[in-house]
């Protein structure tokens, strides 16, 4: 198996749990009326690693193929960038999800280096798709993609409808660890 999928999977390990754990259970987002911004940009993230899973679980892309799954990555550095400045806007991190962000980004650099480097060889073939097998590896990332993908429509779901309720004032933030809030 390629080190790249060994950190693709990585990535889909954490940021699964940074999903369950920190916006779910801690922060719950899809209750959030502020949320629906910071919900656009997870779904747009987890629709482009939904993308990135299933094009690399069980293709090679070359050629113009290869500026494709670049195109991914680039968009999921910027919707990370944006989220990264939005989030505090909105509501308090808790540790745990400051935590989970500093290992995604370490390890978005890492996909990066080790898929930059097969990207710039397959873009020096022809451009087409030709199959390939990671073993298990294959299989996880086809998961991790249904997974990431339903989690998308979701979010995407959730952002709709708080917009629609438009919200607290634009000064506030989500109350964090307590779900009183009273506290």
């Amino acid at each position: 198996m390629r080190a790249f999928v060994y950190a693709l999977l990585a990535h889909g390990l954490i940021g699964g749990l940074d999903v369950v754990v920190n916006h779910e259970l801690i922060a719950r987002l899809p209750a959030q009326p502020r949320a629906a911004r910071e919900l656009s940009l997870h779904s747009a993230r987890e629709l482009i690693f939904a993308l990135l899973f299933a094009a690399l679980a069980w293709f090679e892309w070359y050629g113009l193929g290869a500026l494709a799954i670049a195109a991914l990555l680039l968009g999921e550095l910027l919707v990370s960038c944006v989220d990264t400045v939005l989030e505090p806007q909105v509501r308090l991190l808790p540790p745990t999800e400051r935590v989970a962000h500093v290992l995604l980004f370490v390890n978005l650099g890492v996909i990066g280096a080790l898929l930059g480097s097969v990207l710039l060889e397959w873009w020096k073939l022809p451009t087409g798709l030709a199959p390939t097998y990671h073993g298990w590896g294959s299989w996880v990332l086809s998961a991790l993609a249904l997974g990431a993908l339903g989690w998308s429509v979701r979010d995407a779901l959730s952002a709709a409808r708080t917009s629609d309720n438009k919200g607290t004032g634009q000064g506030e933030r989500l109350a964090l660890v307590s779900h009183d809030q009273n506290a």
